[in-house]
């Protein structure tokens, strides 16, 4: 039987649109606490623990667990081929399991997620697909709370489904976008939509945050407040995706063979001519490169800054939470700002100048003091101005350099690299911290990934890669 599709004369009214927006917002609100509490904040500074945990009970037993977890950097260096946790036979060092299961997620959903897209253009089904990915993640999530002890393994397991469910439900999301606006409205809903999020994410962070500061008067170790932290990321995920599976809307699409293995088979061939076509978007191809590449390095800082903050600026946790809630809240501010600012001077010259920000402050890592907290304050600030301006803006301008139809195929393309930590970045910051096991050469090499970013973006001819795509040009773009 075919699949079901709403009928031709859909509702796009503005006040029908207008509907779907208010809903298709809420989503950010909801995914951003995962985002938030769990990659920025709370799992890679816990799980690194557990891990250094497994690595006393494998090669250092004679020695107590606390005693050893807290010496675990000096018997390291003096026990040279010691202090390694096994992953598939693999020696990893604790302190770079973070980033390894990090670099195995996004290598997953370079591989899931464009699947994922075709799917969803080729079914047509996107909002049955946003909430199976949405509670598959939120799921995930809440389970973290059974992270204790030594399981640094299921602490992996979890994060990477959790990580994997959570990009291909914004791969499903962001293909809303063009659906839901026009051209000319493109920038401010996806400015909008992005600071929603940084309010959602910053919120449920601020209630965590009082019960971390608060957990010895509430009867709780700091390892369960954290645990209850990063379930609450996944109940508030689940909670509130409720309301965009409540507005938003299925459009028609061409019919089709409707058996789930027959529409999988689809997908496939329609995801193989995608990429071939991109040679028909040259310049779309060179904006997502562009893209990939500034991203990379937006996502692996944002994604290492609280272990950055803990294992090179020796921060106790407390600094690194009310940093990241003060990300949040200016990040509001600061997307709307942006969002103006491209309707004065444009969204390709806004985003470049951002680029420029982003690249001093990374070479700004190398000189804040250990131990120095308004050092790291006055860094996070600077990453909030630039942050939710730069993913929403690239968001805006990829969505009118694709064709219409296809917009979940080409932004599981763009969610490659969005939101979670990338694949690229990740596995160079693994890789450095393996050789150096310094995190601010870490953290310093992502300048190249802004800088080449920047020059490929300032290639990319965005009025003509518009009109190749059979799309409009925004007045001011």
């Amino acid at each position: 039987m075919p699949v079901p599709a709403p009928p031709a004369d859909l509702d796009d009214s503005p006040a029908a649109r207008r509907r779907e927006q208010r809903g298709w917002y809420l989503y950010d609100w909801a995914n951003s606490a995962f985002y938030t509490t769990i990659i920025s904040v709370f799992l890679g500074p816990y799980l690194i623990p557990v891990a250094k945990t497994a690595a006393c009970a494998k090669d250092f037993a004679g020695v107590a667990t606390a005693t050893c977890v807290d010496t675990f950097d000096r018997l390291a260096a003096d026990n040279p081929g010691l202090g390694y946790v096994d992953v598939l036979g693999a020696d990893i060092r604790p302190a770079a399991y973070f980033g390894l299961i990090t670099t195995v997620a996004v290598f997953l959903q370079i591989v899931f997620l464009p699947i994922v897209g075709a799917l969803a253009d080729h079914t047509g089904r996107k909002r049955e697909m946003l909430g199976v990915f949405a509670y598959l993640g939120a799921l995930a999530a809440m389970s973290l709370f059974f992270v204790e002890g030594d399981r640094y393994l299921l602490g992996g397991v979890l994060f990477i489904l959790a990580n994997v469910a959570y990009g291909a439900s914004v791969v499903v999301y962001d293909s809303f976008l063009p659906q839901i606006s026009t051209p000319e409205e493109r920038d401010r809903v996806s400015s909008r939509g992005w600071a929603i999020g940084y309010l959602g994410g910053g919120l449920l962070l601020a209630l965590n945050l009082v019960l971390f500061l608060q957990h010895e008067s509430l009867g709780l170790t700091q390892g369960m407040a954290v645990r209850i932290c990063m379930m609450s990321a996944g109940l508030w995920w689940a909670t509130f995706t409720i309301f965009p599976l409540l507005r938003l809307r299925n459009r028609p699409v061409p019919a089709h063979e409707s058996t789930a293995l027959r529409s999988v088979g689809g997908s496939f061939r329609q995801l193989g001519r995608t990429l071939s076509e991109l040679r028909r978007y040259p310049l779309t191809l060179l904006f997502l490169v562009a893209y990939l590449v500034y991203n990379d390095g937006v996502q692996t800082v944002i994604g290492n800054s609280a272990a950055f903050a803990s294992e090179a600026l020796k921060l106790d946790q407390t600094v690194q939470i009310t940093a990241i809630l003060m990300v949040q809240f200016v990040a509001f501010f600061g997307a709307l700002l942006l969002g103006w600012l491209a309707r004065g001077i444009g969204t390709k010259r806004t985003v470049l100048a951002s680029l420029v920000v982003w690249t001093a402050i990374v070479a700004m890592a190398m000189f804040v003091a250990e131990g120095q907290a308004l050092q790291f304050y006055l860094m996070a600030f600077a990453i909030a101005i630039v942050l939710g301006g730069t993913q929403a803006l690239s968001r805006s301008l990829f969505s009118q350099v694709i064709p219409k139809g296809r917009e979940a195929e080409y932004f599981s393309l763009l969610q490659i690299s969005d939101k979670g930590s990338a694949f690229i970045g990740s596995l160079t910051i693994t890789i450095t911290l393996q050789l150096t096991n310094s995190y601010r050469i870490a953290i310093l090499s992502m300048v190249v990934f802004f800088v080449l970013g920047f020059v490929l973006l300032a290639m990319t001819n965005l009025p003509k890669a518009i009109r190749a795509a059979g799309n409009e040009v925004p007045g001011r773009i």
